[in-house]
């Protein structure tokens, strides 16, 4: 599909491999899978960035990084996809994923006046965290589903298409021939 736009976008492996703080991860970037754009590859980081993005923890990069060399799927696409929760979309993600989770916990939601303290939130955790972390899963969960399925029959859509257009630029082309060979 958006193999050779995917190209331009993602950054060179060889030198991420020479980046000074992933250094020492070498021996594990060395697999040629984290790097490679394929469907199969592209779908699943496409699912790992999007659950991931969803997680109300720090250090989703790092979460994401680690599923992305288990399910050897495209590192950069998965570390770059987390970004879709920015400091501009984190909070609307998170309430909707608050939502859902006191939703499918048949609880209340409760007028919340946000603050952005550590007291605050010692306070407030125990009567948030587990409507937000159900919340946050689910919604994960199903982002990562629809974002997989939908690159994977999009990539698989394309390749078909340009089947398609090559199989009639040679019937053409044999066509073409067969009249010229029909000529005196």
């Amino acid at each position: 599909m958006p193999k050779k736009i995917l190209r331009r976008f993602l950054p060179d492996p060889h030198k991420i491999l020479h980046v000074r703080p992933i250094r020492w991860m070498g021996p594990l970037l060395k697999d040629p899978n984290l790097f490679h754009i394929n469907r199969a590859s592209i779908s699943t980081s496409f699912f790992i960035g999007l659950f991931c993005a969803f997680l109300p923890i720090p250090g989703q990069t790092l979460v994401a990084v680690l599923l992305a060399l288990i399910f050897r799927s495209n590192l950069p696409l998965a570390v770059a996809l987390i970004w879709i929760s920015n400091p501009l979309t984190i909070t609307p993600m998170f309430l909707f994923a608050y939502s859902v989770g006191t939703w499918l916990l048949g609880q209340r939601e409760s007028h919340l006046v946000i603050e952005l303290s550590w007291d605050w939130a010692v306070a407030q955790g125990s009567r948030i965290w587990l409507p937000l972390l159900t919340g946050s899963l689910v919604c994960g969960l199903l982002s990562g589903i629809m974002g997989y399925l939908t690159i994977f029959n999009l990539w698989r859509w394309q390749v078909i298409k340009n089947w398609g257009i090559r199989r009639k630029k040679r019937q053409g082309h044999a066509a073409a021939l067969l009249n010229q060979r029909d000529k005196p």
